[in-house]
């Protein structure tokens, strides 16, 4: 087609409404199912609805409803959720009994017979925890910290992280996370039950993520978890 026929004299886009640009602050966590791209499209249909049911499960025991987030983002296999800074749902939550509830929930789906015609209906998941300022301009969500959380969840580490274990899911933390709740050990959590084992550099600076190992936190407080033994490689990737 000639470029000089276009006809480009229709209305303009909206102007971004500024306002719409200032930082808000969330707290981040976005899930991924593995091996998404190896099913097909009923399977995968049949595997969001029950992801997206079993994430609203798991908020909801853990206190965390509707009014405390945002809308679920969709992200084709996998979702972002974005709950907003109040008293009532501190970043712990998230933690524990967020993300342990989901596990139960995903193990107790995948204990069913879940093979079926048209392909394996299991569910493991790629979880990653973070906080930061998020912008939106009215068409979606991005940022640095957004950028941060994505790239510690589909990092090859976090990926390499699910396939050794036998758990439906895996959880990855920012260092920002780590520091700030991880090592001072609230209810539910042990720090030693986590391991740096994710490097990321985004926009010039390194991020570490560290990765949950259910084992060492089933182990006897001070007992070191299969992660720790495993010696996992700290990769450093640039970006």
């Amino acid at each position: 087609m000639d470029a000089s026929r276009v006809d480009a004299s229709g209305p303009r886009l909206p102007d971004v409404d500024r306002a719409l640009l200032r930082p808000r602050y969330r707290t981040i966590m976005a899930v991924d199912i593995e091996g998404s791209t190896s099913r097909s499209d009923p399977v995968k249909a049949e595997l969001r609805s029950v992801l997206y049911r079993l994430l609203e499960e798991a908020f909801n025991r853990a206190g965390i409803v509707e009014r405390y987030r945002e809308a679920y983002v969709d992200r084709g296999d996998g979702m972002l959720v974005l709950v907003r800074p109040l008293d009532e749902v501190p970043k712990t939550l998230l933690l524990h009994p967020v993300v342990p509830i989901l596990s139960a929930l995903l193990a107790e789906y995948n204990s069913e017979p879940v093979i079926a015609p048209g392909g394996d209906r299991r569910i493991r998941i790629r979880v990653v925890v973070h906080a930061g300022e998020v912008h939106s301009d009215g068409r979606g969500n991005f940022g640095e910290a957004l950028d941060v959380a994505f790239r510690l969840l589909d990092s090859p580490e976090t990926k390499d992280a699910l396939r050794r274990v036998r758990a439906p899911l895996v959880l990855v933390v920012s260092d920002d996370i780590y520091h700030s709740i991880v090592r001072h050990g609230y209810e539910g959590i042990r720090a030693d039950s986590y391991v740096p084992a994710v490097r990321q550099r985004v926009n010039g600076r390194s991020h570490l993520g560290w990765v949950h190992d259910a084992t060492a936190s089933l182990a006897p407080a001070g007992t070191p978890g299969l992660a720790a033994r495993r010696r996992w490689p700290l990769a450093r990737r640039a970006v």
